[in-house]
């Protein structure tokens, strides 16, 4: 079972991978998918991780709950954007290492073709034994949305996914 869970997360990692390579051509994409990697890096005890999307949907649901005009390639309005960005990553993902809640830092995000990369990273984290992480990024766009989850972890890797409803994923190590 766990080799078969595997193997969809690959495929949908490399089928979401192969369509946000392809052509700018496309306005509509057959479906809805956010990756979130977080690696523990026992050496500065922190945590970092980063959330790619689709960049179509992040701006739609950013215009849809803020309601302002968004673009996320427009430097003028990086200030704008990064609270924004901030904001919503704040309501759609926390986390709880060894039962305890962390804040994280916004550390930024960059526009790469068709996606968006959010950074973010908690600091002085002791090491992680149980981590449970919320994720509802992007669902109050599409009730379709899937979100990817992989956890690095003392070079243990884990991964999972989240459809809509469901929004909690939980890691032991």
């Amino acid at each position: 079972m766990h080799s078969i869970v595997h193997k969809f997360l690959l495929f949908v990692s490399l089928s979401m991978v192969l369509f946000l390579t392809s052509a700018n051509t496309y306005k509509f994409h057959p479906f809805y998918v956010s990756v979130t990697e977080m690696n523990y890096n026992e050496k500065s005890q922190s945590f970092e991780i980063s959330c790619k999307m689709f960049a179509e949907d992040i701006e739609d649901v950013l215009k849809q709950n803020y309601k302002t005009a968004i673009d996320l390639s427009n430097n003028k309005l990086q200030s704008q954007n990064n609270r924004l960005m901030n904001d919503y990553m704040t309501k759609h993902i926390s986390f709880n290492i060894n039962a305890k809640p962390l804040n994280f830092k916004f550390v930024g995000f960059e526009k790469d073709k068709e996606s968006i990369y959010c950074y973010l990273e908690v600091l002085n984290v002791p090491a992680i034994k149980k981590l449970s992480v919320t994720n509802s990024i992007l669902q109050d766009f599409k009730k379709e949305q899937i979100n990817i989850i992989h956890v690095l972890v003392n070079g243990k890797r884990e991964s999972t996914k989240i459809d809509y409803p469901q929004n909690q994923a939980n890691f032991s190590f």
